[in-house]
């Protein structure tokens, strides 16, 4: 027994290895992947985010005047392009071979798990389909009235602040805002999170967004690499409590709507028309997922951005007076109410998040998953269908080839004169 279970590890040892050259067998650069994490850095030990990683592989390969490159995530061998152009055809030329994101989702264990973002194929072209009409500029104009609502609380402790000359914890505040406003939006629900300690949607949402235990980040790369063995063994990265909570309040807010002929400008009530048309119906659990899906989001990505936008306009007293002399031009037009045209007419405004964007990007990397074979148009290497395709949009956004002296805040990159410039 012991001579069998010694050499299946030695199989087990050289097929891993062999694995590793998949591809130098396929001539495209790659680094010396090592048991058993591969290219990743051990979770227990790591010095990197994955975004952040990704961006020292794009570094590296680019110092070498790579176009592309190949990492392995365990044993999965995932394709890194280098070259803009490259990344373009991916993303939208040959957009069709690389339609799924790759995203590790469990239906039967976690059904909320299962939303536009990260399902795939026929699923997620049906859910597309039906989820298309909702996210118009028309239908985000609809609940701009219910988003300037939610700014009356948080300028209220903002003026306090001020006035009790106290420090203020902007993380917190902007969560707090961006809870209030994706709730309202997405649910229908005044959560006023400003009004005491947080409301079981914010104490969620921390619980599903939380800092990753080394362990579950061990089974993040594990999913991520293997997950039809991860669905077998049920796991899952969103809390049964949570799930449990938020598909009770879609479900509860849903009947009592019903029953009381209740109607909202919201994104729930949009899901509900969807469900209540023959030919778009959507099922509870469908709607459940995307409300789940707008709130997760939105709740982190939006906070941390305003967190980080007004930090720079802190250091920039020339950019921070430049915004806010546009917002005074702007609110003055229109009668000093802040409406969804005056934003739009807010032209450096938009120039500073877009910033923003670019120096700390949300998402420091996007993937995406070959659903057919691809021949890479410059190579001509194959790109199998089921590989995982790593966009460095972190490395990207920090290339001073693209992005001139890129630790630097500058708005202007994001000008109409200079906007033709970006890649």
């Amino acid at each position: 027994m012991l001579i069998l279970f010694t050499g299946a590890i030695i199989l087990t040892v050289i097929y891993v290895k062999w694995r590793y050259t998949y591809w130098k067998r396929r001539n495209v650069p790659q680094l010396s992947p090592s048991l058993p994490f591969g290219d990743m850095e051990n979770p227990l030990a790591r010095k990197h985010g994955v975004g952040e990683l990704i961006a020292v592989f794009y570094r590296k390969f680019k110092e070498s005047g790579e176009k592309h490159a190949g990492v392995y995530v365990f044993a999965s061998p995932n394709y890194l392009p280098i070259d803009p152009e490259l990344i373009k055809n991916i993303m939208r030329k040959d957009f069709q071979h690389f339609v799924d994101r790759g995203f590790y989702y469990n239906e039967k264990d976690d059904p909320l798990s299962a939303n536009l973002f990260s399902i795939g194929g026929q699923k997620w072209k049906n859910l597309r389909a039906k989820l298309t009409p909702t996210f118009t500029s028309g239908k985000m104009k609809m609940m701009f009235d219910t988003l300037v609502e939610c700014t009356h609380p948080m300028e209220e402790l903002m003026a306090s602040y001020f006035v009790n000359k106290e420090t203020v914890d902007i993380g917190d505040v902007f969560s707090r805002f961006t809870a209030d406003v994706i709730t309202s939006c997405a649910f229908g629900l005044e959560c006023n999170n400003f009004k005491g300690d947080d409301t079981k949607f914010r104490a969620h949402g921390k619980n599903i967004l939380a800092p990753r235990s080394k362990a579950t980040t061990i089974q993040v790369l594990f999913a991520t690499a293997l997950p039809k063995l991860a669905n077998k063994l049920g796991i899952i990265f969103i809390p049964k409590e949570s799930s449990a909570f938020f598909f009770d309040v879609v479900k509860d807010t849903i009947k009592y709507r019903r029953e009381n002929g209740v109607q909202r400008k919201d994104m729930l009530q949009i899901l509900m028309e969807l469900q209540e048309s023959n030919v778009n119906a959507l099922t509870i659990q469908e709607i459940a997922a995307q409300a789940l899906m707008f709130f997760l989001a939105g709740f982190e990505t939006s906070s941390s951005t305003m967190k980080f936008c007004l930090y720079e306009l802190a250091t920039n007293a020339d950019i921070q007076e430049k915004v806010r002399d546009e917002i005074n031009q702007v609110l003055k037009q229109h009668g000093g109410k802040l409406t969804y045209n005056a934003i739009t007419e807010m032209k450096y405004m938009a120039q500073v998040i877009d910033e923003t964007l670019r120096k700390y990007p949300p998402l420091t990397f996007i993937t995406r998953q070959c659903i057919k074979d691809y021949v890479e148009p410059s190579s001509g290497v194959t790109i199998e269908k089921g590989t995982k395709v790593h966009i460095p949009v972190l490395g990207l956004h920090m290339d001073p080839e693209y992005f001139p002296d890129p630790e630097k805040f500058d708005p202007e990159r994001f000008s109409e004169e200079n906007k033709h410039r970006i890649v």
